[in-house]
């Protein structure tokens, strides 16, 4: 019996651990464990037309993309009435895109093209221009250009072949920023940090190493997740400089005794040093299966009766071998898999013995149930 276990060691990148040691610290830059507040991308949404498909674009009963391609030509000088609009090589999109922080205008960025009709696929075709709005409702971008596609639809005579989505695609660089998020980021008086998990010890080593690194005590902590530094007299004005410095900073972290369980596929993730309190496990099951099997039952020769047909059931009922086994403290999630693994316990057992365990107060670490 195949099962599927992933074990994650922590690994020290610096630091001077001994051979007999060892280290539940990890040291990252600042930059991998906060983000700062205020420098963020921003989602933008239009939508629009992809022309130039072969035959794959929307049908009749998509009828707003006969509307949309009739105000579209009217404003180009031919009328026409959406009803008479028959075509198939044309296709209503939403049109996506993240505008990135300090983006400004002539900037190129990536858009994301969706089906929103009945089209069978955007292979081949053209995004025309379309107006790309933040949630103000404000145009920060225009797209178009030729939609890249990475699948297929094909079909003939009944018979029809699609590979991956091919009414979904990108267009590399399809985008122009026209407008730029107002903000001067020179001006702010306080910088804050927020940490992306939440963790006082961190947080407390985080404003260490930045008023370690200024000099001075620039820096406070005011929860388990966010870290305010007020603007040193010598960086007024040149905070792109400041932050350079603190990005970089190294910091040492906890690693979280955490184990992640996913009951769809059988998946187990575990931290090395995930340890198991002393616990008894016993495991059974009782299998019942019921199978039904038709027959045809004849009446005896001149008895007037009528052949009928009938169902017989039979009933099995199996219940497996007990499975018992006791865990000393200090046991890991690793040899505890391992242990089970030779039992051979199914994933499903398996996460469903993780949650009891934990459950009875066994297992010291947080358990994930994806």
């Amino acid at each position: 019996m195949r099962i599927l276990i992933l074990l994650l060691s922590a690994l020290s990148l610096f630091g001077a651990a001994t051979a007999d040691t060892k280290s539940d610290h990890l040291e990252v830059r600042l930059r991998e464990i906060a983000d700062l507040q205020g420098v963020r991308g921003n989602q933008l949404m239009g939508y629009g037309l992809v022309v130039g498909l072969k035959g794959t674009g929307d049908t009749t009963q998509a009828k707003f993309t006969a509307q949309t391609l009739a105000n579209l030509l009217g404003r180009q000088g031919v009328n026409i009435a959406p009803s008479n609009v028959l075509v198939k090589n044309v296709a209503a999109v939403i049109v996506t895109a993240e505008l990135p922080a300090f983006a400004r205008p002539g900037q190129k960025i990536d858009v994301t093209v969706s089906s929103t009709g009945d089209a069978a696929s955007l292979a081949g075709g053209t995004l025309l221009m379309s107006a790309l709005q933040g949630p103000d409702t404000q145009v920060y971008a225009v797209a178009q250009g030729s939609v890249l596609v990475g699948g297929f639809s094909a079909a003939a005579g009944g018979a029809s072949v699609v590979k991956n989505h091919p009414t979904a695609g990108r267009i590399p660089d399809g985008g122009l920023v026209e407008r730029e998020v107002a903000g001067a980021f020179n001006d702010h008086k306080v910088l804050r940090y927020s940490l992306q998990d939440e963790d006082f010890t961190t947080a407390v080593r985080v404003v260490h190493a930045i008023n370690q690194e200024l000099g001075e005590p620039a820096a406070r902590a005011l929860d388990g997740r966010t870290v305010e530094v007020g603007i040193p007299p010598e960086f007024q004005g040149r905070l792109v400089e400041m932050v350079a410095r603190l990005e970089n900073l190294p910091i040492q972290t906890q690693i979280r005794a955490r184990v992640v369980v996913n009951e769809k596929t059988g998946t187990v993730v575990m931290g090395a040093e995930v340890r198991i309190g002393a616990v008894s496990i016993v495991q059974g099951g009782l299998s019942i299966q019921v199978t039904a099997t038709p027959s045809v039952s004849q009446p005896l020769p001149f008895s007037k009766g009528k052949t009928v047909t009938t169902t017989q059931t039979d009933v099995k009922a199996e219940e497996e071998k007990v499975k018992s086994m006791s865990i000393p403290p200090g046991t890991s999630v690793g040899r505890l898999a391992e242990m089970l693994n030779n039992l051979g316990t199914s994933p499903r057992d398996m996460i469903a013995i993780l949650q009891a365990i934990k459950e009875a107060g066994a297992l010291n670490a947080e358990l994930r149930v994806l």
